[in-house]
């Protein structure tokens, strides 16, 4: 029994509106760990009224960008555009330069994130989703989550450059999701961006737990940076955010503070989930990857007790499950993991 996706996308986590309507609604609320966004969100500054009231001002946008750029470590080379989330990204481009007028040929690496594969599909390209980097290096344009998800698997970058090195000399599109590279800052080649055909996507919303803020970055070089400018078209991003954005990229302390935090949350869910008799395969500090004989079975059973995790259509024995924010939330599960060991 799985949560019924969209017609027009793939299936996601967060949707609890489609687990309550499943399930039913639970009387203690859900806990939804079916995402891999942090529990912890960043605190909200005041905002100036403005902020509110006029439409997004350049020098707003210009604050962030200078903000982005410092937090990524990104050259004064790498154009940086602003997107209404890193989803909006994903799906423009399939849609630019000139793989928006000819179909092509598009490698994905996986298993990943869906919405690769399925807007380039939906956009006419010739999609492969392949398990080898040998692979992904043949196609006109390669595409790659790194960390990925749902395993975490991190590509290194010295690996990552020569491959777009590869990539560029015949022209071709290097894209790289880093959305879940915040926790890890060491992992992202954020520094490369700029050059020729590589394109790298981060998201805002998951590290700092603000992901109804709506609010991602594209670093890439000048041309392939015109075209997505242009397909977001102005004031895609709201006042508020930019203002949101521009202070905490630049929070140093907050973001050490909460990245040894996730850490700390991570191992904790790993001993809780060992102690259960579930086995962690992968992840990130912001959601660990699980196998088990029946993934279904114990997405269902914890749903019973109001708890929503991830699970996979095409991967049986798999599922994610997010961090719990505190206390309450890790001894909920531990009660509901307990229950279902003695059913």
């Amino acid at each position: 029994m799985a949560i019924p996706s969209t017609p027009h996308s793939v299936c996601h986590g967060g949707d609890i509106d489609a687990a309550g309507r499943l399930f039913g609604e639970p009387q203690g609320g859900w806990l939804d760990l079916s995402t891999g966004i942090s529990p912890h969100p960043y605190p909200l500054p005041p905002l100036a009224t403005e902020a509110w009231r006029k439409l997004p001002q350049p020098d707003a946008e210009a604050t962030l960008i200078r903000a982005a750029r410092k937090a990524y470590g990104a050259s004064a080379e790498a154009r940086i555009v602003i997107s209404p989330g890193t989803q909006a990204a994903i799906q423009a481009l399939p849609r630019l330069g000139r793989v928006g007028r000819d179909a092509v040929s598009v490698a994905v690496l996986g298993p990943t994130y869906g919405e690769h594969a399925h807007v380039w599909r939906a956009a006419g390209h010739d999609v492969d989703e392949v398990a080898s980097l040998d692979k992904a290096a043949k196609a006109e344009v390669t595409v790659i989550v790194n960390p990925n998800n749902p395993d975490g698997r991190v590509i290194d970058g010295g690996t990552l450059r020569a491959l777009h090195g590869s990539i560029a000399k015949r022209g071709g599109w290097l894209v790289i999701d880093e959305a879940f590279a915040d926790v890890d800052p060491d992992v992202s080649i954020a520094a490369w961006a700029g050059r020729p055909g590589l394109v790298i996507l981060r998201s805002f919303g998951k590290f700092f737990g603000l992901a109804g803020l709506r609010l991602g970055f594209v670093l890439t070089d000048d041309a392939i940076g015109d075209e997505f400018q242009a397909s977001f078209g102005p004031w895609a991003v709201s006042g508020p955010a930019l203002a949101i954005g521009g202070t905490a990229l630049v929070d140093d302390i907050w973001c050490q503070t909460i990245r040894a935090r996730l850490a700390d949350d991570a191992r904790r869910l790993d001993a809780l989930l060992a102690g259960a008799g579930v086995s962690v395969v992968g992840g990130t500090s912001l959601f660990r990857l699980v196998e088990t004989d029946n993934a279904a079975r114990l997405r269902d059973g914890l749903a019973r007790r109001g708890i929503l995790v991830r699970i996979f259509d095409d991967q049986p024995t798999l599922a994610r499950i997010g961090l719990p924010g505190d206390k309450a939330a890790f001894e909920r599960l531990a009660d509901a993991l307990a229950s279902l060991i003695r059913a």
